[in-house]
C-alpha cells in the first residue's frame, strides 16, 4: 500500500513542506529503505522508528519497506523526520483510522517511543499553515512555542501510544488553547539607578535606546563601562509582535527556547567572551546556523573588551551591522538571517588601561598605544554611531544620597519616542532612525538654516566620511525626536557631533 503524509523541513530562517511517500509490499522480502537524499541521522530513523513501535506495544509490518523524503532535490538533516516516517508506515499497514490528509507530523523518537523535541517548531508550525495545514502534530515539549500561531491547531504528543490512540479514534484529538505573544521588559536585579555619575554616557545611551544606536564606550577600568552597557536593556523599548516572532524563529531554530514554551518577548542581550570564532559569532556549520549576531536580533550585541576579539571576528561585523542581515555560504546551501541589532561595544583606551587618566599615571608607550587602539579598524570604529567617553567617578558622587532615575522612568521616555518614530516610519519598512535609508536621511532629517550652516562647517573641518555625516543626521533626529521637535537644530546638531569626536582625540595618528 503506499501512503503520502506531510512533514516540514528547515532552511535557515524558513521552513519547507516535505512529503514522507511511503511504499509498503507484504511480499517482498523484510527491507527498510529511507530515500531522497537523507543525511545520517535520518537514515538511522529506520532503528529509532522500529524500536518505537515493537515497544510501544505494536507489531512492526513486515514485507519491504521503501520511504522517500520529497523533494528528493534537498538534502534532509537532522531527526524530525521520525514521527511522520512512524506515522507513514502505520497508515500504510492500515493501522490508522483518522482522516491525516491536512494534517503535518514533526519530532524525535526515542527507542521507547517517547516523542522527543526538535529545534524550530515556531517557524515549521508557520510554513504549515501557510501550506493550508489544518493541524500539526509536534512533541509535547515543542508544541508550546508554536500555540502562538494563527489559522492552525497544534496538538501535543508526548509518546507513540498517545499518538496512535489519537489516529485509531480510541481517544480525543484535542488542540493547544492558542496564545497571544505579549511585550515584556527586561526584569533583572539591575538598574540604572544604581549608576552614580555618569550623567553623560547615560543621557548617550537613552539616545542610543530611542534610536537604535551603535555605541562605544571607552575609559579606564573600573569607570563603569560594562555596568552601563550590562543596564542598557532595562531600558529598551517594548518589541512590536513582529519584531517578537522573527527573534523567536531565530532561537527556536537555534535551540534556544526553553521548554516552557514562551517566546522572546525582551529585547535580547547577547554578550559573547572575545574568545569567540568568527563561526560563532557569525554563524557556520555544514548545515548553517545562527551566530550570536543573528540571535541578538531586535536586540544587543555587546562585546566587552573589544580590541581583545581576533581581528577576523571584529572585520565580519562590518558589513551585517550596515545591512541588518548576514549570509552564510557553504558547500550544502547558503542561507541568510536577520541581524538588526544594536552593536555596543566598551575598550580602554591602552593595555594598562589609564592612557588620559586625570590621577593616574599611564604605563604604555606611544607604540604600545598606538598597536593598542590600531586594533580597531577605521571602518569598524565607523560603524558607531556614537563615541563615549566614561570618566572616573568621583567619591562625592559614588557616596552622595540624590536619588538617581530609574530603569522605568527612562524607559517610559525610550517607548514614547519610538513609538513617535514607528508613526513616522510607517510602511517604509524602517523601524527607527538608526535604520534610515540615505534617501530618508534626506527626507526626514530637515535642518532649519542655522542648522544646516552648522553642519556645513562641521563637515569640512572635520573631514567627515558620508558615513559619519549621515550618522550624525540620524543621531541629530533621534535628538530632535526627544526634544518634540520635528525640525533639526542647532543644538541637536551641537549634541550629535559631541557624539562622534573621540576617534579625534584617540586615532588621530
Amino acid at each position: 500500500m503506499f501512503v503520502t503524509i506531510r512533514s516540514m523541513g528547515l532552511l535557515g530562517l524558513d521552513a519547507y513542506p516535505v512529503y514522507v511517500e511511503t511504499d509498503l509490499s507484504k511480499k517482498q522480502m523484510p527491507v527498510f529503505d529511507i530515500i531522497g537524499l537523507p543525511d545520517t541521522a535520518v537514515k538511522e530513523s529506520r532503528e529509532r522508528v522500529r524500536s518505537s513501535i515493537k515497544n510501544s506495544g505494536m507489531l512492526f509490518p513486515g514485507g519491504g519497506i521503501v520511504v522517500n523524503l520529497a523533494p528528493a532535490g534537498v538534502k534532509k538533516t537532522g531527526s524530525l523526520y521520525d514521527l511522520p516516517i512512524l506515522v507513514s508506515i502505520l497508515a500504510a499497514a492500515g493501522a490508522i483510522s483518522e482522516d491525516i490528509s491536512s494534517s503535518a507530523f514533526v519530532g524525535e523518537l526515542s527507542l521507547g517511543g517517547d516523542i522527543r523535541p526538535v529545534r524550530g517548531a515556531l517557524p515549521m508550525t508557520i510554513a504549515a499553515m501557510q501550506q493550508g495545514m489544518k493541524r500539526i502534530f509536534l512533541p509535547y515539549d515543542s508544541a508550546g512555542e508554536a500555540s502562538f500561531v494563527d489559522g492552525i491547531d497544534v496538538i501535543p504528543v508526548k509518546n507513540v501510544a498517545e499518538l496512535t490512540s489519537m489516529l485509531t479514534g480510541k481517544s480525543a484529538i484535542k488542540p493547544m488553547d492558542r496564545k497571544k505573544p505579549e511585550a515584556g521588559h527586561a526584569v533583572m536585579n539591575i538598574d540604572m539607578s544604581e549608576v552614580r555619575g555618569q550623567f553623560a554616557a547615560k543621557r548617550a545611551l537613552e539616545i542610543a535606546a530611542c534610536g537604535g544606536h551603535n555605541i562605544l564606550l571607552i575609559g579606564s577600568p573600573g569607570a563603569g563601562k560594562s555596568m552601563l552597557a550590562k543596564r542598557l536593556p532595562t531600558i529598551l523599548p517594548e518589541m512590536t509582535q513582529e519584531e517578537i516572532i522573527e527573534t523567536s524563529k531565530i532561537h527556536s531554530i537555534a535551540g534556544e527556547l526553553d521548554s516552557s514554551g514562551e517566546l522572546v518577548t525582551v529585547r535580547p542581550f547577547r554578550s559573547p567572551h572575545h574568545t569567540v570564532s568568527t563561526a560563532g559569532l557569525a554563524g557556520g556549520g555544514s548545515v548553517p546556523a545562527p551566530g550570536e549576531i543573528s540571535l541578538a536580533h531586535n536586540g544587543v550585541l555587546f562585546l566587552d573588551e573589544l580590541p581583545e576579539f581576533s581581528r577576523a571576528a571584529m572585520e565580519i561585523l562590518r558589513q551585517p551591522v550596515e545591512d541588518g542581515k548576514i549570509t552564510i555560504s557553504r558547500a550544502n546551501a547558503s542561507l541568510t538571517y536577520p541581524c538588526s541589532i544594536m552593536l555596543v561595544a566598551a575598550m580602554n583606551p591602552c593595555p594598562c588601561g589609564f592612557f588620559g587618566h586625570p590621577s593616574k599615571q599611564c604605563t604604555c608607550t606611544p607604540q604600545q598605544v598606538s598597536k593598542y587602539l590600531g586594533k580597531i579598524s577605521g571602518p569598524l570604529l565607523d560603524r558607531f554611531d556614537l563615541h563615549i567617553e566614561v570618566p572616573p567617578v568621583d567619591f562625592s558622587e559614588l557616596a552622595g544620597s540624590d536619588e538617581v532615575e530609574s530603569s522605568e522612568t527612562i524607559r517610559k521616555r525610550v517607548n514614547r519616542v519610538r513609538k513617535m518614530q514607528s508613526e513616522r516610519y510607517k510602511g517604509t519598512g524602517i523601524s527607527c532612525s538608526a535604520a534610515m535609508t540615505p534617501g530618508a536621511v534626506r527626507k526626514y532629517c530637515v535642518m532649519d538654516d542655522s542648522a544646516r550652516e552648522l553642519m556645513m562647517k562641521t563637515f569640512d573641518s572635520l573631514g567627515l566620511s558620508a558615513r559619519a555625516y549621515d550618522k550624525i543626521l540620524k543621531i541629530a533626529r533621534t535628538i530632535a525626536d526627544m526634544a518634540d521637535s520635528e525640525t533639526i537644530r542647532t543644538e541637536h546638531i551641537f549634541e550629535a557631533v559631541q557624539y562622534r569626536s573621540l576617534d579625534k582625540k584617540y586615532w588621530s595618528n
